[in-house]
């Protein structure tokens, strides 16, 4: 691994880390004073530790992004993976023209509706991120799967009678890992930001949830008076979104380095 990938490793650890780690910590954040100096990192505009709330807020904040991306990829990547393989036009065009209608669909316009209508519901908020990245991996993994799914392989397969999943899952699927991974770092920090954007603009999660865009969205008009309630919850969002950019970067250039062998 270059400096580069180590580099993306340490941003996408860090805010990761205390993600996963944060809420198995015992760690009291308490009330106190609002916008105060208390405490590792102040308070606050309620008087909350913003240590605490750093500790706590990341399983929502990151944990619905990847969990739309997850989601995207496990209904999105099945309908591209069926669309690409099947000898039937009609199924082909069934399957994706649905998804064409969504497409141009505003995506902050769908999942801010959603999550009016669901107020304060991350799951709502999850499964609207997913369902807007659906279409999108959808088409992505049809093109990436349609070469293998034509190819000799699979008429070789077919005459020795192996079973479609094992087809699909072990030869297909296989052929799109390349695409599918330079792809991901890009689709997450999307949802990080269309995920963060909801919260920010007060349409998604509890104001006094312990979220860090919530944090950021809350704490904003206190920036001068305690600015790490602030700015460290956004520099963890940051931090994790320009790991995975780098990321995707690094997996972008190693799969053409592939394709070029």
């Amino acid at each position: 691994m270059n400096r580069r990938g180590w580099i993306a490793a340490g941003l996408i650890a860090v805010p990761l880390g205390i993600a996963i780690l944060g809420p198995l910590v015992s760690y009291e954040v308490g009330k106190g004073l609002p916008y105060s100096s208390e405490g590792l990192l102040g308070t606050d505009g309620l008087g909350r530790d913003v240590f605490g709330l750093l500790l706590v807020g990341g399983r929502t904040a990151l944990g619905m992004a990847v969990g739309a991306v997850v989601l995207a990829y496990v209904v999105g990547g099945a309908i591209g993976l069926v669309a690409a393989s099947t000898r039937h036009r009609w199924l082909d065009e069934g399957l994706m023209r649905p998804l064409d209608v969504l497409l141009p669909l505003p995506s902050l316009l769908v999942i801010s509706v959603v999550a009016v209508g669901w107020r304060a519901s991350a799951l709502a908020i999850m499964m609207a991120v997913a369902m807007v990245n659906v279409p999108t991996v959808a088409r992505l993994v049809r093109a990436a799967a349609l070469d293998a799914a034509s190819g000799p392989v699979v008429e070789a397969l077919r005459m020795q009678r192996e079973s479609w999943f094992a087809i699909q899952i072990g030869y297909v699927g296989r052929s799109v890992l390349g695409p599918v991974a330079a792809d991901l770092g890009t689709r997450i920090t999307l949802a990080v930001f269309l995920v963060a954007s909801v919260n920010f603009l007060g349409l998604g999660l509890s104001p006094t949830a312990p979220d860090w865009a919530v944090s950021v969205s809350r704490n904003r008009e206190g920036l001068l008076l305690q600015p790490w309630s602030v700015l460290a919850p956004a520099l963890l969002l940051v931090s994790f979104t320009l790991g995975f950019n780098l990321l995707a970067d690094r997996l972008v250039h190693r799969s053409r380095q592939m394709a070029a062998v």
